[in-house]
């Protein structure tokens, strides 16, 4: 069943139709939706749907049923055209009629005992199986486990960053040197591009201190 684009003008019934999806505050997709679908029983009846009948209502959901319009999309016309009976036109009667289909849902495959053995053994790893069995006995989704460890990757990163500054810092009072060690600066500013090619200094880290330290300890004696 083909359907041409709703492209007249606007009628005082699209307009109370339009007003009514305004003052709910539905978006401006629903709104296209609901519009398109209703639109869809006015061209099945070829007059406007305000003259609409229960016998008409129930010949329009057959010839849908067989064009093998798909479940979801007989639903969403259910829902526009229940709107527009009950809302814009006062006429909850007609809105009954309208038959809503339940959506067909696959179960998912419930793997055995030995299913799960077998796929928890695919690893030698002890830390993968671990991983593996905390997934599956949570429930998790593939998508939802690789979130996870990112995040833990990420914890370990910023643990082992801050780890490595107080080592540094330790050091670098166990040697006398500076509290913080200084950071790499550019030479010579901004017109060291100009002038010549950009030099990095060497920063001063808890190393260099602690060679620096040794070199005068050996001078001394």
């Amino acid at each position: 069943m083909q359907y041409p684009r709703l492209d007249t003008p606007v009628s005082p019934l699209r307009q109370r139709l339009i007003d009514d999806l305004n003052m709910r505050r539905l978006s401006r997709e629903t709104q296209r939706n609901y519009l398109r679908d209703i639109g869809r029983l006015a061209t099945f009846l070829g007059r406007s749907p305000d003259t609409a009948t229960a016998d008409d209502l129930r010949r329009f959901q057959i010839e849908q049923q067989e064009d093998g319009v798909p479940v979801p999309t007989k639903n969403s016309i259910v829902s526009a055209l229940r709107f527009f009976f009950t809302q814009t036109l006062d006429r909850p009667d007609l809105a009954r009629r309208l038959v809503r289909l339940a959506l067909p849902r696959n179960l998912p495959v419930v793997l055995s005992r030995d299913e799960v053995t077998r796929f928890l053994n695919a690893t030698t790893c002890l830390k993968h199986q671990a991983a593996l069995s905390v997934a599956y006995g949570a429930g998790l989704r593939v998508a939802e486990v690789s979130m996870e460890g990112r995040r833990r990757r990420q914890r370990a990163d910023a643990a082992a960053r801050r780890t490595w500054q107080r080592r540094a810092l330790s050091q670098c009072h166990a040697f006398g040197g500076p509290a913080h060690p200084a950071a790499p600066v550019v030479e010579g500013g901004a017109a060291a591009g100009r002038d010549g090619p950009r030099r990095l200094a060497v920063p001063r880290t808890a190393r260099h201190e602690a060679d620096q330290h040794a070199a005068a300890l050996s001078h001394r004696r």
